[in-house]
Parts: C-alpha cells; structure tokens; sequence
C-alpha cells in the first residue's frame, strides 16, 4: 500500500535524520565492538524498520517495494551493518510468510516480525548448497504429527539473535532437484537446533552469520509454510526476487555515501599548492562514481515501480544486484584511491566501506548467478 507524498516524505526525513544524527556517528564504535548497541536497535523498533515490508493489517508500514528502496538509499549511507539488523525481518525471513503463509501464520508471526519482538532469519544455504539452492540436503521427513529435521545450514544472518528461522529442507529425499523442496517456519526453541559460533568477516563487523545445525529436531507439522509440501524452492526465488531490489537500492546508498565523501575530501585535500579536485584523474574518478551510483538509482527505481504495478520484473530484479553490486565495488576502490593513504587507514572509515561492500557481489545471488538468470530470461523470451 503506497502512502500519501506527505507521509512519504516524513517517514524518508526521519530516516534520514537517525541515519545522520544516530547511526553515522558510531560506526566506528559498531566496528570495534562487532555489536549494535541495544539502545540503537530499540529506536529502530519504534521508528517501524522491521516491519517497513510487513502488510499494515498484520501491524507493518506496508511499504510499496518503490518506497523501501527509497528508504534503503538512506539506511545505505551508514555501515551496512546497521540494516542487517532488521534485514531479515524486512526481506528474506518475513517475506516467505507475506507471500505463501496460511492466515494463521500471519496472524501469529508477522505482528511479532512487524515489531521487532521476534527477529526471523532465512535458513537456506548449506556447505554444499548455496547459489545450487535446489541441490540442498538438509532433510524434513514427516512422522506422524512432526518432521524429522537434519541438516546444517550455513552463513545464516542474524542466526544468533533469531527466534525463529524461515526453513528450506527437502521433504520428499526420492526428488531430486526443486520438486522436493519445502519450506518451513521454524521456532529456534524446538529441541534439535543448536546455533554455532559467529563467523569472523571480512566486512560488516556488527552483523552476524552462523550456522544453524538440525539434528533430529521434532518440528510440529503445522510449522510447514502453507498448505503444501513441495512449493519451497518456489518460495525462496520468489523472496530472492524481491530481495535483490533491497540490496541494490542499500549498494546505491553505500554509492551515494562514498561518493559524498570522496568529493569533499577531493575538495579539500591539497596537493601541489591546490586541491586534488582540480586534477582531471580525479576529477574522472569522481565522474565515473557519480555516473554509476545515478545509473544505479534509476534502474532500482525503475524496477520498483514496474513491480509494484504488477509487473514480472525477474530480469530488471537481477540486472539491478548485479549493476547496483558491482558498480558500489568500483566506487569503493575509486574513494581509497582519491583518499590515498588515508583511504587506507581506518581513521576515515574508506577501508572499512571498501570490506563492507564485497559481500554484495555474493549473497542473495551471487554476480554469476544473476548473469544467467538475465541470459536465461533473455532466451526463454525469444523462444
């Protein structure tokens, strides 16, 4: 449901005022710390980021797909880390439950996801199954009232703080491939499921990945999303669809940040009896960054739209992680080197995006992956 321009811009204001006023003063401390302050994380609640995606009768803002990439180019322009806090309830984990969820799984969850009272992750890839997600292993084999589950998932954000876990695990192990795939919301609670310890990162310090290990876990047969087994992998590129136009809108405010930083320090800094920004090389750098993080918006924007008019955006969904994710890369290398030395340093923040933002290349679809998904569509439409 689209709000009125008035609401709209209220909303996108006082984002952008915690943004710059709460969250880019600490980034520094998140970083060190690997943590998110629980103070930050209350006023989070309250402004409504867990539940920006969550339709408004379950308690949610209800955002148009249009107006959280516009709220994500804000929360883009801070440390990644922030937005991964309620990620997962915004995107991936909640958005199983929106599209394919019984009514009695959204009244129980998705006010408690909306909320930021349950913090709900996506348990999909394992050590032998990631962008191959129909080849996964982990299995759910129905006994009675229950499923069995076994299995380890892998990279799972927000594992250790999640209280419930949106499931992928083959139910039919005689079907190889998509078919035998379903999908489950799992309470973290149920004896069987052990979380591992946070994995040490490249990047994003302040967000956490896990592995989430079933072994024998006892899981009520009404924790099966939906009404029918075998819709799971249907149900995790659908969300995937929908989540890369998130991620690439966060990559353009990532963009939109470094170029910002990039041009005032080029501004300023001197070389030569003048600053750096009078020099052509630089000045083309900077071109370049401003030119890629516009082409970015657009195409975000773009695909938004098309898709909050009913559109099947598959293709305009890939093309915009793939441009958004490689082009916030380029971007962060250009901004080390016009930083020089202090780009290299951790006293500017320069080299903490430069780590921060690779890791957009590979999740919800890694580059790869998206180029066959474009080339694929491409074909199938000529065919």
């Amino acid at each position: 449901m689209a709000l009125d321009a008035e609401t709209r811009e209220q909303l996108i204001s006082s984002v952008r005022r915690f943004v710059d006023e709460r969250l880019r003063p600490i980034e520094d401390k998140v970083s060190e710390n690997d943590a998110v302050p629980d103070d930050v994380i209350e006023e989070m609640k309250e402004l409504g980021l867990f539940g920006i995606s969550v339709p408004v009768e379950y308690g949610g803002l209800g955002l148009s797909m249009e107006e959280e990439c516009l709220l994500m180019f804000e929360m883009g322009r801070t440390s990644p880390a922030f937005r991964s806090v309620f990620g997962t309830n915004v995107g991936i984990g909640s958005q199983g439950i929106v599209m394919h969820g019984r009514d009695d799984q959204k009244a129980y969850w998705l006010p408690k996801i909306a909320s930021g009272e349950v913090i709900i992750s996506f348990a999909l890839t394992e050590p032998e199954a990631g962008s191959d997600a129909a080849s996964l292993r982990t299995t759910a084999i129905r006994d009675g009232d229950h499923y069995i589950v076994n299995g380890t998932k892998r990279y799972i954000t927000n594992a250790n703080k999640a209280h419930a876990f949106t499931l992928m695990a083959r139910t039919d192990p005689k079907t190889p491939g998509a078919k035998g795939v379903s999908a489950f919301v799992v309470p973290r609670d149920i004896p069987g499921i052990t979380i591992g310890k946070p994995e040490k990162k490249m990047g994003q310090q302040g967000a956490h990945i896990c592995d989430v290990i079933f072994d024998n876990a006892r899981i009520p047969a009404d924790c099966l999303l939906g009404d029918k087994e075998g819709r799971g992998f249907v149900t995790a590129m659908q969300v995937l669809e929908r989540g890369r136009l998130h991620i690439s809108a966060v990559c353009v405010g990532v963009a939109d940040r470094l170029v910002e930083d990039s041009t005032r320090y080029a501004a300023e800094r001197k070389q030569f009896g003048a600053p750096i920004g009078n020099l052509q090389l630089v000045q083309a750098m900077l071109a370049d960054s401003k030119m890629e993080a516009y082409a970015g918006r657009c195409m975000v924007l773009d695909a938004a739209r098309r898709r909050d008019a009913g559109e099947d955006v598959a293709t305009e969904s890939s093309c915009a992680k793939l441009f958004c994710s490689e082009a916030v890369g380029r971007i962060a290398d250009r901004a080390v080197q016009i930083h020089g030395g202090a780009g290299y340093v951790a006293d500017y923040g320069i080299e903490r995006f430069y780590r921060d933002v690779r890791i957009f290349r590979i999740y919800e679809g890694t580059s790869q992956v998206q180029q066959v998904i474009i080339a694929r569509n491409m074909l199938k439409d000529v065919g």
